[in-house]
């Protein structure tokens, strides 16, 4: 069983830097995608960033330019790196996991996802 825990969230001014981290432990097909999702309050959960096991990525326009995804396949272990934070940035974040032999393309719903990790922006 594939398992995700998220860390690395809190509370910083607007303008600041946040790296979320998330271990992924279990069994993974060669083949899979790695992403984070949010749900700000009130809102609805939305796609962040993902990678496959090739690297290639792809963000959600709010991200481009500001977020970057990552992996240390050595530790297996997920980043996402998030600059220049924004108040509307406030989410719940979540990292979700899955063997995918296809195109891992932003907002693709996977099967395993942790706990979430929280990011406040403040003014």
């Amino acid at each position: 069983e594939v398992q995700l825990v998220e860390s690395g969230g809190g509370s910083v001014q607007a303008g600041g830097s946040l790296r979320l981290s998330c271990v992924v432990s279990g069994y993974f097909k060669e083949s899979y995608c790695l992403a984070w999702f949010r749900q700000p309050p009130g809102k609805e959960r939305e796609a962040v960033a993902i990678l496959d096991s090739e690297a290639v990525v792809d963000y959600a326009e709010s991200a481009m330019g500001r977020f970057t995804i990552s992996q240390d396949n050595a530790n297996n272990i997920l980043h996402l790196q998030m600059n220049n934070l924004k108040i509307e940035d406030s989410a719940m974040n979540y990292c979700a996991a899955e063997g995918y032999g296809g195109s891992c393309r932003v907002g693709l719903q996977l099967q395993y996802e942790g706990q979430g990790t929280q990011v406040t922006v403040s003014s």
